[in-house]
């Protein structure tokens, strides 16, 4: 079926001429944040509930499907799919980049396509994965991801390289995708591929019990009751996963990610409580040991991830955290400015891999 399935499973200071590469790259980096236009969210789309809402709605610019699919062989045997789409120009050494979707989401993600797309035009190939369970992989697997499953994350980065490897990689996680990012690169700094070289994540919920508590207060509700449904439904339709927990499915849906991470998720993990595995899973403890030039982008107003989280953050040189009024979860949509439409996101996604490869090639001239 899947013939081509492998086998096996800084500091931002400032830079001299006389600075290893890496502090010049991360200098570099710093400032291309730094100089960030300033998000002006668009006049109609004020609140971070607003932006939110018409960021998942809105989907804006449409780009045909023509990727490849390639399986990844995941640690416990279940599979993820790789969706690889390579500019017609790509060559072996230029750069590429994985793109993780957040809960309830896929590759088929309207933010996941939209970005793919822009990065595809300035030459960068992308892999946007279908996390187990999601998208092309329903049917596929055993167990539904979560929000820690940094060892998916791994997987795939691996895979990844072995198709690219020559090819510099950068990590591109939204949400929960953003979380497990961060997860996989604190908790393994030594075991990365080499050919990583950036990452960004967008609103990562870093502390997962922290957030799920959000979701069960005032207007965020509404959140916890859409995704929930979703992932039930999710479950409901695969025979493979509701074969290790039929009581899921012979029961009313759960009313909140909390109940249906105590009934499903954290019992299929093998975690003994919903607590012990938000604490397992989320990439808050690990941070600090993240040695990847990265940018981390959240916003004030975001309705899901509260932003006490980052305010009280002790970030490593590492990582350049951009902190935004506005925004939502995964809106930025914005006033008409620099950017060659509203999805500042996009844009500064773009901006961050772009100055990492010029400021890389101009580092080893």
């Amino acid at each position: 079926m899947f013939p081509d399935l492998p086998t096996n499973p800084a500091s931002f200071t400032a830079g001299l001429p006389t600075m290893p590469i890496h502090n010049r790259l991360t200098d570099s980096l710093e400032a291309t944040a730094n100089q960030f236009s300033e998000f002006q969210p668009h006049w109609l789309l004020r609140s971070g509930h607003l932006q939110t809402v018409a960021g998942a709605v809105l989907r804006g610019k449409r780009y045909p499907y023509r990727a490849a699919r390639r399986p990844v062989l995941l640690e416990d045997g279940d599979i993820g799919i790789l969706h690889d789409d390579r500019p017609t120009d790509w060559q072996p050494t230029s750069p590429a980049a994985l793109l993780i979707h957040g809960l309830a989401g896929s590759h088929a993600s309207s933010y996941m396509i939209r970005i793919a797309g822009r990065l595809n035009d300035v030459g960068i190939r992308t892999f946007r994965i279908d996390m187990r369970g999601s998208g092309t992989g329903e049917g596929l697997s055993r167990k539904t991801y979560h929000g820690g499953c940094s060892h998916d994350v791994g997987s795939a980065l691996r895979r990844v390289a072995e198709i690219c490897p020559a090819a510099p990689i950068h990590l591109v996680g939204f949400s929960i995708g953003g979380n497990a990012a961060l997860k996989l690169m604190g908790e393994t700094p030594d075991q990365l591929p080499s050919q990583l070289s950036s990452a960004v994540a967008i609103n990562p919920p870093i502390d997962l019990g922290f957030c799920v508590e959000r979701f069960r207060k005032g207007p965020a509700r509404f959140y916890d009751g859409h995704v929930v449904k979703s992932l039930y439904r999710q479950v409901c339709r695969s025979s493979r996963l509701i074969e290790r927990t039929p009581h899921v499915v012979q029961r009313r849906m759960p009313r909140g990610q909390r109940e249906f991470d105590s009934l499903y998720t954290a019992g299929v993990w093998g975690f003994d409580s919903v607590d012990q595995f938000y604490a397992n899973t989320s990439s808050r403890q690990v941070i600090s040991e993240v040695r990847i030039p990265s940018l981390l982008i959240a916003s004030r107003d975001d309705p899901l991830v509260p932003v006490e989280l980052f305010e009280q953050l002790v970030l490593p040189d590492s990582v350049a955290l951009c902190l935004t009024d506005h925004g939502g979860h995964l809106g930025f949509i914005g006033q008409k400015g620099p950017d060659p439409d509203r999805r500042w996101m996009d844009w500064r996604i773009v901006d961050w891999i772009t100055a990492y490869e010029h400021g890389a090639n101009a580092a080893a001239a």
